[in-house]
């Protein structure tokens, strides 16, 4: 009896210890919002802004994304864009639906797979809708992390089909390890690969370069975007997130 005591003591410790090394972690990477775990009923809202370099187009982007159980989540996101050339206006709304349907918990770290599938509202009538599929990959030990997504859409009507996708590693500077208890402020370095394609221009390459300062209830965060093929267009972008 004494011995199942200590071992169920035992076991309750480990759990704690676990989940206290897995569930408080809050990076994801910089340009892309399907990464990131929200738990059962919790949420998180995101302010992001993304303005060129030579001051030709600034777009400010609102992101939610809510819990509907441990393995399901919704996220939503509506841009909105200055531009001098362009025109300005609000963008289409992304709706994702998230399944995840791997998760690997162990100590200090955890993998995970979910599969995407939404669609994209336009903002105005003069654009077509789209339906949108994809997967999100995640892997993290100790003081690395990395992100993998690949999202497709395919236009409805006369909507071009296009797609991205985003290859993201934080590497946690500060601290160098984590406390056995508790939550800490945290700073990462961000590198990206990212990619945008739409079947009327061509794949465009994107390297992304940040850092962000995470907190247990908020992130702030922020890097410098560079084309590597097409041109040489750079951004910066800059991003606050609350979670709930």
């Amino acid at each position: 009896m004494k011995y199942l005591k200590y071992r169920v003591k035992a076991i309750v410790y480990l759990t704690l210890l676990l989940l206290f090394n897995v569930q408080g972690v809050n990076s994801m990477g910089l340009r892309s919002f399907v990464a990131l775990p929200v738990d059962k009923s919790g949420y998180v809202v995101r302010f992001s802004y993304e303005g060129s370099v030579d001051g030709g187009r600034d777009t400010f982007i609102t992101s939610a994304a809510y819990g509907l159980s441990r393995n399901n989540a919704l996220l939503i996101g509506i841009p909105y864009t200055l531009s001098s050339t362009d025109g300005s206006g609000v963008g289409d709304l992304s709706a994702i639906y998230r399944l995840t349907v791997l998760q690997d918990d162990f100590y200090a770290g955890t993998s995970r797979l979910a599969l995407l599938a939404g669609a994209l509202v336009p903002g105005t009538n003069a654009r077509d809708p789209a339906v949108q599929a994809g997967f999100v990959y995640t892997h993290f030990k100790n003081r690395h992390e990395f992100d993998i997504d690949l999202l497709y859409q395919a236009g409805v009507a006369q909507r071009p089909d296009s797609g991205r996708y985003d290859i993201s590693w934080q590497y946690r500077l500060s601290p160098s390890a984590r406390p056995d208890w508790g939550i800490v402020s945290e700073l990462n370095l961000v590198t990206e690969l990212n990619g945008r394609w739409n079947e009327v221009d061509k794949l465009t390459h994107q390297l992304t370069l940040g850092l962000q300062w995470v907190n247990p209830r908020w992130v702030i965060e922020g890097g410098f975007i560079q084309n590597i093929s097409n041109n040489n267009n750079s951004t910066i972008i800059l991003s606050t997130r609350f979670h709930f």
